[in-house]
This record gives structure tokens, C-alpha cells and sequence, in this order.
């Protein structure tokens, strides 16, 4: 395999002029069967003419279609939240117990080629670019290491030349000495590439579709790979082809209507669960935060009541998915949200790059807002009556 994928056409051609619903040469182009359904529903999905009774009998139903699901995330299911917590607290109980997983992300590198305009990573933000060598990655994995956790998300830029799939891929090789999960959240792949991250000890992907708006997809990604919209839609499906055993979902809630875009994420999760039943399935419910250089970043209309019907509706349509709530969140909200419907939390965050061993050597990608060690996390869900998880998986 060519790990820099030098025939995938350079990022530097890739502009606001480009066509960013057409593959560019080098991408694998799988076909639209999923995306075509997923856009063709969003479109469809008129809010506000669900009433109180079409959400009554969405919470009534043990087996939830996508137009309950739609129904639950509607205006007309404010008033229901209570009973949407208790029923999705119900659920989460039914099939995960009391258990809360617990990791930490690694960003080994924050070079991007992207002109991503809410992104503090984006290629003209001016801010301290750096890339971890060998011997910095694994200080970093054994400082990570030394706080009990035993899952890792490993993190870059979207940069293809200064962070290649081999870079990642013996990353991974590292990090599989010190954990037993590895999940990355990374630019979009080809099925041959995460093929070999996942020979490397990869476990899961997670890839944020930001928006599933395409058209304001466009005016939010003016340069480099990731203005290509189909190819990073149909991400999650190249990494179960190339045998990855997991994948995430997100949107950037507060980049567009937020409840087409959960809307979307839901149905798109859905989709591909039906398609690839042995797949495990997962959520990020990440909202916008601030950026450096830019503190006006905000998340719009996405205020806590509405974040909290996003992840009870997630729950109560698939209980059986993973729901990860970001340090984007405030320590008391996030604390509430596990006791309810979330089943994953990070924990002694740091977002810059060369944070956890030593002084950070690159910007971070966003504010956050939880700000605790791992034994706080730790100490926090056992006060809450709930167990913490530390690998939810083991290799035999």
C-alpha cells in the first residue's frame, strides 16, 4: 500500500471553486445507497408538523422506526422531555447496566489542509503547528497509561503529507502496547487504508459529518479533501469494508438546523446497522465551541434542554449504541447525562498536541469545558451510583 495515497489528488487543488459533490481521483467511491437515503429523508423532514401525539406514540412503541425517531426530535417533544429521560435511562440500563466507559483522546498532530471556517485547526488559523515523534507519542501513551485508563483516541489534523497513514498506523502499533481499545478520528480513508489500521490494532472509527446539509456543507468547507462531501459521508461504511469493528457518528451541533442534522446522523447510523448488523455503533453529540482567533464560534440555538433531547432521542431509537458526551460540556451536565442516556466519557483531557507528559507543543482545536483528571472523572460516576469501565473489550 502507498500510505501517502499520492494518486488521491493534492489538497492544494481542492478549493472553493472545486465541485464538492465529486469524488476527486484516488477516492474510492463505494456508490450512494446509504447517502441517497440519508439526504433524500433529511430533506424530507419537516419538524415542526409533528404534534404531541405523534410523540406520545413514538414513546410508546418498543421498536422505533425512523419517523418516530423523527417525531422525538421535533419541537412538538420539548414538553416530553421527562419522559423521554426516563424512558432512555431505562433503556441504557436494559443494555448497558450501570457501566461508564472511560477514555482520553490523543492529538499527536494538528497540520491540516483543510479551510474549515469554525475549525481552530483549519490551514490559515495562525497558531503553533506541531507533530509528536515516536519517542513523544509513547511518553505520551505512557503518561496516559500511568492514569488506569485502557482506551485511547488517537487524533490529528486533516493533513495527509505531514500526518500519513503510516505515521498513523505505527501510532497505533505503539499504542496497542499500552491499551487495550484504540479508536481514531482522522481524515476520511479508502477501504485499503483502514484495512491496514485496523491490522495495526485499530479498533473503531469515529468521523464527524459536521453537517449533513450539503448545500451548507459548501459555504462552511472552502479547501482541501474535506470539502468533498460524499467521501466523507460514506466514511463510516469504507471502515466496516476494510473490518473495523466499530464506527461513530456526529454532527457539529449548531452548524445548521440541528435537528435535521441529528435527524441524519440518527438515520445514518440506522442505515448502516441494517446493512452491517455485526457492527458496533456509536454517537458523539459534540456542539460548536469557541476556537483561538476566533471566540464568537458559538452553538447557536443548541442549548442544553435541546443536547439533552438530541441524546435521549439517540437512546431511545437505537439502545443499543454507544453515546459519548465531549469535555465540550459542562462537569455537571455531563455527570447528569451519563445517569441518563450517555455510556462514554473522556477524562483528563487535553486537546492540544504534547499535553498529557509534558508542556503542550501545538494549539488546541477548541475550548473545552470539563477540565478534570481521570480520578475525578473516575471518583464523579461512582458518586453517581454507576460503574466505571476502562475497556469494554479484550483480545484473546
Amino acid at each position: 500500500m502507498n500510505d501517502n495515497k499520492t494518486e488521491i489528488v493534492s489538497a492544494s487543488y481542492i478549493t472553493a471553486e472545486t465541485d464538492h459533490m465529486a469524488y476527486q481521483p484516488g477516492m474510492d467511491d463505494i456508490g450512494s445507497e446509504i447517502q441517497d437515503g440519508v439526504i433524500a429523508r433529511m430533506n424530507a423532514y419537516d419538524a415542526n408538523r409533528y404534534t404531541a401525539a405523534d410523540v406520545q406514540r413514538a414513546l410508546q412503541r418498543d421498536v422505533l422506526q425512523p419517523e418516530d425517531f423523527a417525531a422525538l426530535l421535533s419541537p412538538a417533544a420539548a414538553p416530553f422531555l421527562e419522559q423521554m429521560a426516563r424512558r432512555a435511562q431505562a433503556e441504557t440500563r436494559k443494555h448497558f447496566g450501570n457501566s461508564v466507559q472511560m477514555f482520553t483522546p490523543l492529538y499527536i498532530a494538528n497540520y491540516c489542509e483543510n479551510y474549515c471556517v469554525y475549525c481552530g485547526f483549519n490551514c490559515h488559523n495562525k497558531i503553533r503547528r506541531a507533530k509528536l515523534d515516536a519517542k513523544e507519542i509513547e511518553r505520551e501513551l505512557q503518561a496516559i497509561a500511568a492514569t488506569g485508563l485502557q482506551e485511547i483516541l488517537l487524533l490529528t489534523g486533516e493533513s495527509r503529507s505531514m500526518s500519513p497513514v503510516s505515521y498513523i498506523g505505527e501510532t497505533a502499533r505503539c499504542a496497542r502496547k499500552y491499551f487495550r481499545v484504540i479508536g481514531v478520528e482522522i481524515y476520511p480513508l479508502n477501504v485499503e487504508e483502514y484495512a491496514y489500521l485496523h491490522a495495526c490494532g485499530v479498533d473503531y472509527v469515529t468521523v464527524f459529518q459536521e453537517t449533513y446539509d450539503a448545500d451548507k456543507y459548501k459555504t462552511l468547507h472552502l479547501g482541501g479533501h474535506k470539502r468533498i462531501f460524499p467521501y466523507r459521508l460514506n466514511a463510516q461504511e469504507r471502515a466496516l469494508m476494510g473490518g473495523m469493528r466499530g464506527v461513530g457518528f456526529a454532527a457539529l451541533l449548531g452548524l445548521s438546523d440541528f435537528r435535521r442534522d441529528a435527524f441524519a446522523t440518527g438515520l445514518h447510523a440506522h442505515l448502516i446497522q441494517r446493512k452491517y448488523p455485526h457492527a458496533e455503533i456509536a454517537f458523539s453529540c459534540p456542539r460548536l465551541r469557541p476556537i483561538i482567533n476566533n471566540d464568537k464560534v458559538g452553538p447557536k440555538d443548541v442549548h442544553e434542554p435541546q443536547l439533552l433531547q438530541v441524546v435521549c432521542a439517540y437512546r431511545i431509537f437505537m439502545p443499543f449504541a454507544s453515546i459519548t458526551i465531549s469535555t465540550r460540556e459542562r462537569a455537571d451536565f455531563r455527570d447528569n447525562i451519563i445517569g441518563i442516556a450517555a455510556t462514554k466519557i473522556s477524562a483528563g483531557v487535553d486537546v492540544g498536541i504534547g499535553g498529557h507528559s509534558g508542556e503542550e507543543k501545538g494549539d488546541e482545536q477548541f475550548e473545552i469545558s470539563d477540565e478534570r483528571s481521570v480520578e475525578e472523572v473516575y471518583d464523579a460516576i461512582c458518586r453517581h451510583g454507576l460503574q466505571p469501565v476502562m475497556a469494554d473489550y479484550l483480545y484473546v
